[in-house]
């Protein structure tokens, strides 16, 4: 008796001291495995644990056994066994988290395993319970060669030993979660395309992630601990910054955070840009911590400019177009029918003294009709042709190609029909380059290509002048860029010198 509460003691010393050198709680779990077989001469245990995706069912997590011991037919068994509340000797311990003994699993009417045991040659057994302050975590049962009586002692050290382990485990499983969510974290900050940038109650920073490295360009090593102020906030803007920290220290009044504001940044270089900064507080007991979320908005902001000097370009070239219709048929039809209604008032006058005469302003005026119905429809062709409209793309870039005054080719074009806007602004792409390519390019040959690609309609017209040409230096261009973003394509103009213009336009086939 005496002999077994000494090995009962180095039992539980050895196990506490193989839970405290052991940081992994599954190894924590094997090795105590391990101690308590060795050291009670018990010839094989195993660890039952809650199935991840069953909760409600036991798994075998761990096992070991004694040298010399062919247990592998049984520890598959147990491996390949789950065990519900009060099913087997794990489920039975489990269930009422007690202790449990098993004199001779051969003879035992609740042990499913019995047959795989025999081949094994192992007959008593005993479970404890793995248990913490949150309940029981798990079991685990060990076997003997020979049928044994139950040891009440023994029962109650393992009693114990189950709740140390069980703890330890616990304490283990914590820090192992802590672990994996601090690695989620930081895996996310690294991951992040916003900077975020964490700060003290000092004003000094305390984390700041790769994408703040990148936009601010400085490490996170020599930011560590340096005022936030003086790093990436201007000058003139500092005095407002700390006034407001000391604000909020002193009164917890938050005027800034959880709020979404733009204002400007500073590179290590010194140059500023502007950014979206949203500023909270973190929650953590102590002194308040603060984290910084930067989104750098310089190609927004250059995308809003853009988009206001767009529409400003459409203004104007609205208005430009009004003065240009106004001013055509000021000087060309209008004149032309003013001067018919003259012709046909004298031709009324002449027409019961001199027949002959009145014949001549008649043809005369007839003549003014013709010339002012031809203008007016070459006016509109300008507004709308009336092949595009009639008979579609094709066609359309067919007759602008015939009246180019460089040799053209229409090397492509569907043959299906497009939405109007889609159709107009593809028509007037090709109009204006073929005119630009006539006008300034000295091309010799020019080929305009029109084909889907992706359910895309990409328009390219391509001459062998002499380049150069700038597309932001014309309305023309700017114009046609404005349609085709306002369609949500793209417009571009490739002239290197000396080596030809490419106007390439890209629509969707569907607005």
């Amino acid at each position: 008796m005496i002999g077994l509460m000494a090995a009962l003691a180095r039992t539980e010393q050895r196990v506490a001291r193989s839970l405290a050198e052991t940081a992994d709680p599954h190894d924590a779990l094997a090795r105590a495995l391990r101690t308590i077989g060795d050291s009670l001469g018990w010839l094989l245990g195993a660890v039952w644990e809650p199935e991840p995706s069953r909760p409600e069912a036991l798994r075998c997590a761990e096992t070991w056994h004694a040298d010399g011991l062919d247990a592998l037919a049984f520890e598959q068994a147990s491996r390949n066994t789950t065990f519900a509340p009060d099913e087997g000797l794990p489920g039975r311990v489990w269930r009422r988290g007690e202790p449990a003994w098993i004199p001779d699993v051969l003879t035992d009417d609740n042990f499913p395993r019995g047959v795989a045991a025999r081949r094994a040659g192992l007959r008593a057994a005993f479970g404890f319970p793995i248990r913490s302050a949150s309940g029981v975590l798990g079991v685990i049962e060990f076997f003997a060669g020979e049928p044994r009586e139950p040891d009440a002692d023994l029962l109650a050290t393992m009693v114990a030993l189950g709740d140390q382990i069980g703890q330890a485990v616990e304490r283990r499983r914590d820090a192992e979660a802590l672990r994996a969510k601090e690695a989620r974290h930081q895996a996310m900050l690294d991951a992040s395309l916003d900077c975020v940038i964490t700060m003290d109650d000092q004003g000094r920073v305390v984390d700041f992630n790769p994408a703040a490295e990148r936009t601010f360009g400085y490490s996170a090593a020599e930011v560590a601990g340096q005022d936030m102020a003086a790093l990436i906030v201007p000058p003139e803007l500092r005095p407002r910054h700390r006034h407001g920290l000391a604000r909020y220290l002193e009164t917890e009044e938050a005027v800034v955070l959880d709020r979404r504001i733009e204002i400007t940044g500073m590179r290590a270089d010194g140059t500023l840009f502007p950014v979206e900064l949203t500023i909270t507080r973190i929650d953590l007991p102590g002194p308040p911590t603060f984290a910084g979320y930067l989104r750098d908005i310089t190609d927004r902001k250059a995308d809003e400019a853009e988009l206001k000097a767009s529409r400003a370009r459409i203004v104007d070239a609205a208005d430009a177009a009004r003065r240009r219709l106004e001013r055509d048929l000021h000087d060309g039809a209008q004149q032309r029918l003013v001067e018919l209604a003259l012709d046909l008032r004298l031709a009324r006058v002449r027409l019961e003294s001199d027949a002959a005469e009145a014949s001549v302003l008649l043809d005369a005026a007839l003549e003014d009709l013709t010339a002012a119905t031809a203008e007016l429809r070459e006016l509109a062709r300008g507004i709308h042709p009336a092949a595009l409209a009639e008979d579609g793309l094709g066609p359309a870039l067919q007759a602008l190609v015939g009246r180019s005054r460089v040799p053209a080719r229409l090397v492509a074009v569907p043959e299906r029909r497009f939405p109007p806007p889609v159709e107009a602004t593809a028509y007037f792409t090709v109009a204006e380059a073929l005119t630009n390519a006539a006008r300034y390019s000295g091309a010799r040959r020019v080929e305009v290509v029109a084909e889907c690609l992706d359910d895309r309609l990409h328009v390219e017209v391509r001459d062998d002048g002499r380049g150069g040409a700038d597309s932001a230096a014309g309305s023309g261009l700017l114009g046609l860029a404005d349609r085709a973003a306002a369609l949500d394509g793209s417009f571009q103009v490739f002239s290197p010198p000396d080596g030809g213009t490419v106007v390439h336009a890209e629509l969707p086939c569907e607005s």
